[in-house]
């Protein structure tokens, strides 16, 4: 199989198709499908995991995303083919200060969680901040020593990390772009990620991103519970939604390089760095099915109602991570992007309502169809569990005086950070980031329309 370097100096393996210029040549198609890689022809063992003598002199060694007697389906592990076996890419610890980068449980007792909040936009500073540094917690839910919950994050990158790598003991990131285009060199291959992308990050695989063009800005889903997976549909069927081949895992690359590295873990909530003098991507070939993975967002085939009503926004959910009731989640990420809308006689935009789940949304461009202003590309909000939201007044008022033709809601991509647990605020997020005051008085404007009459005031 051909090889060809990336601009960062992994070298990896040409493609499935062995394709120079194809755009998918860096990564293979599948959502947790088992893939088999190599940056080397025969790097790669055949038959058999753990032979005597692995070629090219290397390592064999496994990482396990799940304990080894998961059930059948859920069992995720890779075993990976290096230079040096990963006891040689840590060394003594040292406690670090991550101050933004919050986990759960993290109850400010400052800070009231209780409460509709929305966000603009995080500017940047010219403060040269790093993947790790740049890292600002929002909310937290749920308790990362029990492996239970999330924490929501926004992500600030305005320099690339050099000579330096992390890796989360405590859980896999579900990145969301939404300026700027970062490069994550993992232990498994490279995935180049820009807004209208996301990315999923596992626990334990060691990574260093790069700035490719910048600033940066994004959001982060920490998962501290069950992996992401596809939701089940049900009678939908096998189509639509996210479907698994528009997923990517990069193909091997690897890095033989000696230089002084700084490696930085988070362990429990806490950070901590250690030193070595070479670098750690050094997999030079792998087989399994626990891999980093990319997906274009703009592959998301929405489904909805075309005669009457309005479904559950369930039916927008991208990825799930299951808790231990059936059917309600530790996380839903859900999407909601462009789409037509034909339901007749119908309140288009999503209905008044209030919930288990405590629902943090972030717009990555273009307006939400449930408020007229205010939640700008860039911003959050958040609507806790069992506290009511919806339309503000022009949106109502809009939707149900509206003619009902067939619309296309156009240039529109939110998101939501769905949880079954209660989300805190940092003291970031309520002291730092710049929090809209005037945001609970959006609905402020709404209004009574009843008058005792079948009709109500609308059409007097």
């Amino acid at each position: 199989m051909s090889t060809f370097e990336h601009p960062n100096g992994l070298k990896s393996a040409a493609g499935l198709h062995g394709l120079h210029n194809d755009p998918n040549a860096g990564y293979m198609p599948g959502f947790g499908n088992d893939f088999e890689t190599e940056a080397l022809p025969g790097a790669l063992p055949q038959g058999m995991n753990s032979p005597q003598k692995c070629a090219y002199g290397l390592y064999g060694e496994q990482l396990s995303g799940t304990a080894f007697t998961a059930p059948a389906h859920q069992n995720e592990r890779t075993w990976c083919y290096r230079i040096r076996p990963s006891v040689k890419h840590t060394g003594r610890f040292s406690r670090i200060d991550m101050p933004y980068w919050k986990s759960a449980p993290h109850v400010d007792p400052d800070v009231a969680s209780l409460g509709q909040y929305r966000w603009d936009p995080i500017p940047h500073s010219e403060e040269e901040l790093t993947w790790v540094t740049g890292m600002r917690t929002m909310t937290t839910a749920g308790d990362v020593y029990t492996q239970v919950g999330m924490a929501a994050h926004v992500y600030l990158v305005t320099a690339s990390m050099e000579d330096e790598y992390f890796y989360s003991a405590d859980s896999e990131l579900l990145v969301v772009p939404q300026e700027g285009r970062l490069r994550f060199s993992t232990e498994l291959g490279v995935i180049e990620l820009e807004p209208k992308e996301i990315a999923i990050l596992p626990r334990g695989l060691v990574y260093r991103v790069e700035l490719l063009d910048g600033p940066a800005r994004g959001f982060v889903c920490e998962n501290y519970g069950q992996k992401f997976e596809l939701p089940g549909r049900g009678p939908i069927g096998a189509n639509c939604m996210a479907n698994s081949r528009d997923f990517k895992s990069p193909v091997a690359a690897f890095e033989d390089r000696t230089a002084r590295s700084r490696v930085v873990i988070k362990w429990q909530g806490q950070f901590h760095e250690t030193f070595i003098d070479h670098s750690p991507l050094d997999v030079v070939a792998w087989h399994g099915n626990y891999a980093p993975v990319k997906y274009d967002l703009r592959n998301y085939c929405p489904i909805g109602a075309v005669l009457f009503d309005h479904p559950d926004p369930s039916i927008f959910t991208v990825l799930t991570a299951p808790s231990g009731v059936p059917g309600t989640a530790n996380i839903d990420f859900v999407l909601f992007r462009e789409r037509w809308m034909t339901m007749e006689d119908t309140f288009r935009p999503p209905w008044y309502h209030k919930n288990v789940m405590s629902e943090l949304m972030g717009n990555i461009y273009g307006e939400y169809d449930a408020k007229s202003q205010g939640f700008v590309p860039g911003g959050m909000s958040l609507h806790n569990m069992m506290l009511p939201h919806g339309p503000d007044n022009d949106a109502f008022e809009k939707a149900t005086l509206s003619e009902l033709t067939p619309q296309k809601l156009d240039n529109t991509m939110s998101f939501m950070f769905e949880t079954r647990f209660p989300q805190h605020l940092t003291g970031f997020a309520a002291n730092e980031a710049p929090i809209q005051d005037e945001y609970i008085d959006c609905w402020d404007s709404l209004e009574s329309h009843f008058d005792g009459t079948p009709e109500g005031k609308w059409d007097k």
